[in-house]
């Protein structure tokens, strides 16, 4: 099966810096375009940015500038980098992988379990 497992979330002040991964994993024959969403108490989840195969990126204008979104194709990993944080992105942060899982030998979205980022002084 397909697991994608995140890391890097935590509490930082604002002005800080946060480095977020999230490693695919299991019965992948191809990883899509993978990326990030966010959900803040009492919102909807949104879309950060994503990265295709081939590195077309498309993300929120909010983060345009501050959040870098990247991958690493051999080890089925995203990231994003975010600079310059503020208290409004705080929120769970959500890896998603677009990916072709061999054992059910079909094309489906996956999600990770979600990493709290907390930006506060």
């Amino acid at each position: 099966q397909v697991q994608l497992v995140e890391s890097g979330g935590g509490l930082v002040q604002p002005g800080e810096s946060l480095r977020l991964s999230c490693a695919a994993s299991g019965s992948i024959y191809i990883t899509y375009k993978m990326g990030w969403y966010r959900q803040a108490p009492g919102k909807q989840r949104d879309l950060v940015a994503t990265i295709t195969e081939g590195g077309s990126v498309n993300s929120a204008d909010s983060v345009q500038g501050r959040f870098t979104i990247s991958r690493d194709n051999s080890k089925n990993t995203v990231y994003l980098q975010m600079n310059s944080l503020k208290p409004e992105v705080t929120a769970v942060y959500y890896c998603y992988a677009d990916i072709y899982d061999t054992r059910i030998g079909a094309r489906r979205n996956f999600w990770g379990q979600g990493t709290q980022v907390t930006v506060s002084s």
